[in-house]
């Protein structure tokens, strides 16, 4: 399974409550990159470059990074990306990961929320996490990339059949319900 969403839409919060609901493991790259910043890693140096610009990180140290994670052990009864793939080239990229593991994307949820509304979350997280990556010109450009660049991953997906969106603006509980009910309702590539 897929979450995908503008920056501030709430990815990685209902991410978190789909894994607990569904007892599938949650990857985020946004929490990967961080750690590796926080570590100080030569992936994090080279990673806080592009994330503190508000820039994606390049696909190459992104792609490795996801396969990586994807050959772990606790992602044998399904998983949940959360940040990845953020561009066309992502979306082939992770197809052939999948496909040599035979597996495939069932479902793919898209938070959909106003641009406004966006920068006044971001804006609002960054005074109270101190995110460096977050103040109002960066969150822009971050909105710009993902409009630019996302929304042919959303594209591409709402082709093949297996896209369903979900309005992100509410109350947390109130958004968890509908991206619950539309993980049931979802078309699922492959039947059900």
């Amino acid at each position: 399974m897929l979450i995908i969403g503008p920056p501030g839409s709430g990815k990685g919060t209902q991410a978190e409550r789909i894994s607990e609901r569904l007892g599938v493991v949650a990857i985020s790259t946004g929490d990967i990159f961080r750690a590796q910043v926080k570590g100080g890693t030569p992936l994090g140096l080279e990673a806080r470059k592009y994330m503190d610009a508000g820039d994606f990180v390049p696909d190459s140290v992104t792609n490795e990074m996801v396969r990586s994670r994807l050959s772990e052990d606790d992602v044998e009864n399904g998983f949940l990306l959360d940040g990845y793939p953020r561009t066309a080239g992502q979306v082939d990229y992770l197809d052939e990961v999948l496909a040599q593991g035979g597996q495939q994307l069932d479902v793919v949820l898209q938070l959909t929320a106003d641009d406004d509304e966006l920068v006044t979350r971001l804006l609002g997280r960054a005074k109270d996490t101190g995110r460096s990556d977050d103040n109002e010109a960066v969150i822009r450009h971050r909105l710009d990339l993902y409009h630019e660049q996302t929304e042919a991953v959303v594209a591409k997906y709402a082709e093949r059949g297996t896209l369903t969106r979900v309005d992100g603006i509410g109350g947390i509980d109130e958004v968890t319900d509908r991206v619950l009910v539309a993980i049931d309702t979802a078309p699922v590539a492959g039947g059900r």
